[in-house]
């Protein structure tokens, strides 16, 4: 936990009043701690009564209205909707008329840069696209998160200053990412960390069909360590079956998924074979093993039982590590 000490907001008058737009797990959380800074939060818009009691636990005081009104409020106002609503969203409000000329606009989707807030620029809007690179909860432990949180940052030129100190005052680290070079971004993060999620979630139901009682202490430990391991050396941290070339293990893995969780084969043999090219390029997975190691992830991807190499008529590798 960060050990600097936050500013107290009586001690400075607050310099932009604040709106959100969607009441979700980010909105909340973002202008909390912008309210941290010295900013003042007026108003928030939430439809489901999920988001309207997160809004009041979180920014409490705050008055719950309709989206125009949030920005007729607000300096600046976070669109902290779903990726799929937030163009219809920023054209709806620009037709209307209720974006102001000199407002600065801030969404929080990692796919878009500032070019979705094109129809409220043209009225006048200033656009900002600064994406928290952290998942969130909906309660005050996000804002502690957002100490060293990593955001995207895209914006015209001439604003990058205003959006990079915005990102700072949140406690962030502002990263700068072109704009054609959001979804590529966006990508990226889903890949590393919603694709984490599934994978463990996998990982501690087969554990629980193992007999293992607290799949999230064993795991716990040996995730961690390979999370650090994979940050600080990358590909050189691949250990395992796959990296090693024991074509026999991952035969007997593929046999076992197929008895007791058939729905994660695939996933298992897509990541299997993306780990051997990885660890044959780095020179982790020798060349004469790849070959029958990749003829194992062939056969059971045409829907071939896993029974190859060393594996005995029970299904247990011959040669276990």
């Amino acid at each position: 936990m960060s050990t600097v000490q936050q500013p107290d907001p009586s001690d400075r008058p607050a310099r932009l009043t604040v709106g959100v737009v969607g009441a979700g797990r980010v909105g909340p959380a973002l202008a909390a701690s912008l309210q941290l800074a010295g900013h003042r939060p007026v108003a928030a818009s939430g439809v489901s009564d999920a988001s309207r009691r997160r809004a009041e636990a979180m920014l409490p005081d705050v008055p719950l209205v309709a989206p125009a009104e949030v920005l007729r409020r607000a300096d600046l106002v976070l669109l902290t909707v779903p990726d799929d609503a937030l163009p219809g969203l920023v054209s709806g409000l620009a037709e209307t008329g209720a974006v102001r000329p000199g407002q600065l606009l801030v969404h929080t989707s990692g796919r878009y840069g500032a070019k979705v807030l094109d129809p409220a620029l043209r009225a006048g809007a200033l656009p900002l696209a600064l994406h928290p690179a952290m998942t969130f909860t909906g309660t005050p432990v996000d804002v502690q998160r957002l100490a060293g949180c990593s955001f995207g940052v895209t914006a015209p030129e001439e604003l990058r200053l205003a959006a990079e100190a915005l990102v700072i005052e949140m406690g962030g680290e502002p990263e700068w990412i072109f704009e054609e070079n959001r979804p590529l971004y966006h990508a990226a993060l889903a890949l590393g960390a919603n694709h984490l999620v599934t994978l463990v979630a996998q990982a501690m139901e087969l554990l629980r069909t193992a007999g293992v009682e607290a799949p999230d202490r064993m795991l716990g430990p040996l995730l961690g360590a390979a999370l650090d391991n994979a940050l600080r050396s990358g590909d050189a941290a691949l250990t395992g079956p796959v990296a090693r070339g024991d074509a026999g293990t991952v035969a007997a893995h593929v046999t076992e998924l197929r008895r007791h969780a058939p729905q994660a084969v695939d996933g298992y043999l897509a990541m299997a074979r993306a780990t051997a090219d990885r660890a044959l390029a780095h020179g982790l997975l020798k060349p004469e093993l790849a070959e029958d190691l990749l003829g194992v992830l062939a056969h059971s991807a045409d829907g071939a039982d896993g029974g190859h190499g060393t594996t005995g008529t029970d299904g247990t590798e011959g040669n276990p590590r």
